[in-house]
Order: structure tokens, then sequence, then C-alpha cells
């Protein structure tokens, strides 16, 4: 059985409604200020330049009809294969620093793209250094491929670690392939992810041992040492600095549990300089609850309501022995926190207007941004039954103060009903411009890939497609 219903949206003042046991927050008098992509186009160019840099002193330092051999060519091409994926491995180390201006700069999305392309690249510039290193050389000796690798190993100062720090890259793409991702457990997925940090370690000796153009004392390798140096102090800024002053200032505690559903939760949060605190609905923090069986895991949650000066607010949907065990935190408990991170946000928005969808507890960083939009904005939340609906006295409220159309679409994506209103036809039937607007999509991922691909054909142009995006 599937329905759907509209709440229409005439505008009310001075009303107020509890949620939970608490007031809910005050709708905010404007939306914040919009950020443009200038940060990221600017970044992209950087990061070109630094590419073409890296391999510019190969470049001055061959001399013309030197690579008259085949063995001399192949050479070539590995030393500069080896360049290109000492460069891109910074840049992808830097990528996942946490840095906030990055993380304001690019994007949340463009950022996880831009993560996802680089590593793929970096993989593929590695092997493609080993492999024509290899071959290259063993033409030089005049012998094997294996026997290249037994004089590489054996007679090369730093050599295994090279060889290490390739097979736990390997391992690391390996693991990023989608379906494997999710097959993984997510506490072994982030242990292997994290693991990049050790390629960074293992191969700097190598690159400054057997480097043809970094070994030498010069200006080159002074740059290149600088980069890594860079690259660490962004990585303690970003993964142990901020962190730490964040924590200090805010000293965040669980003030109360609150059930939403059978499997679903709200945790409230206080601390100290709340009303100080620069968070955005639809951003998100690494949760880390300092309690036991708790302590050693951290999380990335959204916020479900905006920002008041008071109170903080996750809900999580419980799926595991780590988001079980939250039902039973104890007001007090200390709590590590990590952000707020995303531009899965109203600022981030390119059109006046927007389009919210989402699918089950997809529904809670939309639900605080919301509160941020301007007037006008229409939702469509999908769920199985009417009993996975969270927070829907809170969205009505919204829908009567903030002029929003809400739309619950109950069913299996099967059914004809949802098929039918999530289809390009539907969308165009239920919002009429929204060709214009810009959409915000969050939910399970077959959800996602099925409204992205109906967005498009309706005519919303790419760019006005937001994606909640929570790891890097």
């Amino acid at each position: 059985m599937t329905h759907s219903h509209t709440h229409a949206a005439g505008r009310r003042t001075g009303t107020s409604s509890r949620h939970g046991g608490r007031s809910a927050a005050p709708v905010p008098p404007q939306s914040p200020a919009r950020r443009g992509p200038g940060g990221r186009r600017l970044l992209g160019v950087l990061l070109l330049v630094g590419l073409l840099a890296s391999v510019l002193p190969w470049w001055l330092g061959t001399p013309a009809g030197s690579l008259r051999s085949t063995a001399a060519t192949v050479t070539a091409a590995g030393r500069i294969s080896g360049l290109i994926a000492g460069y891109l491995l910074l840049v992808q180390v830097l990528m996942m620093s946490r840095l906030p201006v990055l993380e304001r700069w690019i994007g949340g999305e463009h950022m996880a793209r831009w993560h996802r392309d680089i590593g793929a690249t970096l993989l593929v510039t590695v092997l493609a250094h080993m492999s024509l290193i290899l071959v290259g050389y063993a033409d030089l000796r005049n012998q094997s491929i294996f026997a290249e690798v037994g004089t590489l190993l054996g007679d090369y100062e730093d050599m295994v670690s090279a060889f290490v720090a390739t097979g736990i890259m390997m391992l690391v793409g390996f693991s990023s392939v989608r379906a494997i991702r999710r097959a993984l457990p997510y506490e072994l997925w982030h242990l292997l992810h994290l693991s990049s940090y050790l390629i960074l370690l293992l191969g700097f000796g190598h690159q400054f041992t057997h480097g043809a153009q970094l070994y030498k004392p010069g200006p080159v390798r002074t740059g290149w040492i600088a980069l890594y140096l860079l690259v660490i102090a962004a990585l303690l800024w970003g993964r142990v600095i901020a962190p730490l002053a964040f924590n200090l200032r805010y000293k965040l505690r669980v003030a109360d549990v609150v059930a939403e559903s059978t499997d679903t939760i709200s945790i409230y949060l206080t601390g100290e300089r709340l009303g100080r605190l620069a968070m955005l609905g639809g951003q998100h923090f690494r949760w880390r609850f300092l309690t036991r069986g708790c302590w050693w895991q951290s999380h990335p949650f959204s916020v479900s309501a905006a920002a008041n000066g008071r109170w903080l607010r996750v809900t999580v949907k419980v799926v595991g022995t780590h988001t079980a065990d939250l039902r039973d935190l104890d007001p007090g408990t200390r709590v590590w926190a990590e952000g707020p991170s995303g531009t899965f946000t109203a600022a981030h928005r390119l059109r006046e207007r927007a389009l919210l969808i989402a699918g089950g507890s997809g529904i809670t960083p939309i639900r605080a941004m919301l509160e941020e939009l301007p007037p006008g904005a229409a939702l469509i939340y999908r769920a199985r039954t009417p009993a996975d609906v969270l927070l829907s006295r809170e969205l009505d409220w919204l829908a009567q103060e903030r002029e929003t159309s809400v739309w619950y679409v109950i069913g299996s994506r099967d059914d004809p009903g949802p098929r039918q209103l999530m289809s390009p036809d539907g969308l165009r039937q239920l919002v009429p411009d929204v060709a214009r607007r810009d959409v915000y999509l969050c939910g399970p991922p077959g959800l996602v890939e099925q409204s992205v691909r109906a967005l498009r054909r309706a005519g919303v142009p790419r760019r006005q497609i937001h994606l909640a995006t929570f790891e890097l």
C-alpha cells in the first residue's frame, strides 16, 4: 500500500512546538550567505600547476637525445610516473587532512570526488612506475624481470619499504571499490583507509634515496621536502590541533537520549559557549562517546536540528552494535567531536529555492537544513512504512513556519505509486520548477542513484544536485 500527502504551507508566526520534551529551535530570520565555487577553481589551478612543477625537474635535467634506446625511454617514463605518483600521494594525504579551509573551498561532495579520482590515478601511476622501472632496468642489465626484482630488493636501500607501500596502496584501492566497501565492517574499512599515512612514511625514503631528481641536494630536493612538511603540518592541524581546540572550548556532554522510533534515537548534547558555535544545518561531526564500549569508535552523524545556542542533537538509526550501545548513554557522558564538516548546507545553494529528497534516516541533515533555507522549499520524504517516518511533527511544524511543501511518499520502490512519483514526470508534477531549484539528496544509495537519474532526465543541471558526503 502506498500513499503520499502534502502539507500545505500557510505561513504562521508566533507558534511553538515541543519534541522529545525540548522546545524546537527558533526559525532563523534569514538564510546563510551563499558560498561560490571560486575557491575550488583556484585550488584546482594550483594543484595542476603543482603537477606540472613536479615533472619540470626531469624535463630540465634530461639532455636532448638521451632517450635513443628503448631501455632509456622506458626508464624515463618510469621516472616521470614516479614523480607524478609522489606528488599525487601528497595531494591525496592533504585531502584526508580534514583541513577546514580545504572543505570550505572545495566542498564536501567535490572533495570526495577528487579524493576518489586522485586515488585511482595514484594507484595506476604507482603500478606504472614500478612496472616501467622494472622493465627498463632489466633491459639495461640484460636480465629477467624476476631477477631484477631480486636485485632491487637485495641491493637497493629503502626498496623493501617501497614494495610494502605499493602493497598497502593496492589493498586500500581494493577496499575502496563500492561493492567491497559496503561488505566490509565500517571499522575495518576505516582502519585500512588510515593506512594511507603509512604509504607516505614508507615511500619517503625511497623517493629521496633513489629519485634521480631528488637525491641530490639542491632547490628541487628542498622544495619536495617543504611539500612534505606542509602536508604533515596540515595533517597535524586538521586531525589533532583543531579537534583538540574545539573540544577544549565547547566541552560537549550527553544531556538526554530520546527514542524517536523502535530503531531510532536522538541524542541531545549540551556544552559551553554553544552560542558561538559556527555550525550550519546539514553539517556533520565525527562523534566519539567517551564511555565503556564506545570510546574507541568514531562515527559521522549529522546534526538533526540547526544551531540554537542551547543544545545540539543527532538522530541515529540503530543498525549495529555501536549504535545499539548509544541507547544506554548516561547523561553527563563526555563527548569528543570533530567538525563541523560538510557543504550539504543552504549556504552552498546556487538557486533561491530548493527541493530536498530524503529516505529513511537521511531526513536528519535535511530537517536541520530546512530551518535555514529560504521559504518556499519542497521536501519529498521516502519511507517504506509510516513507522519509518522520523521527526514528522517537526517537519509538519517547519512546513508551516518555513512555507515548505512536504510530501510523505510511503511504500517500497517497486510499488507503482512511489515509482511514478519518483520518475522525471512525477517530479515535474510535484515540483513544476524543479529544473530551476537546487536539489539536496540524502538517503540509501539506491534511492540517491535513482533520484539523480530522474532529476537529470527532468532537466536539473548536475551542478544543482547536492549529495550528503560523510567520509574522506
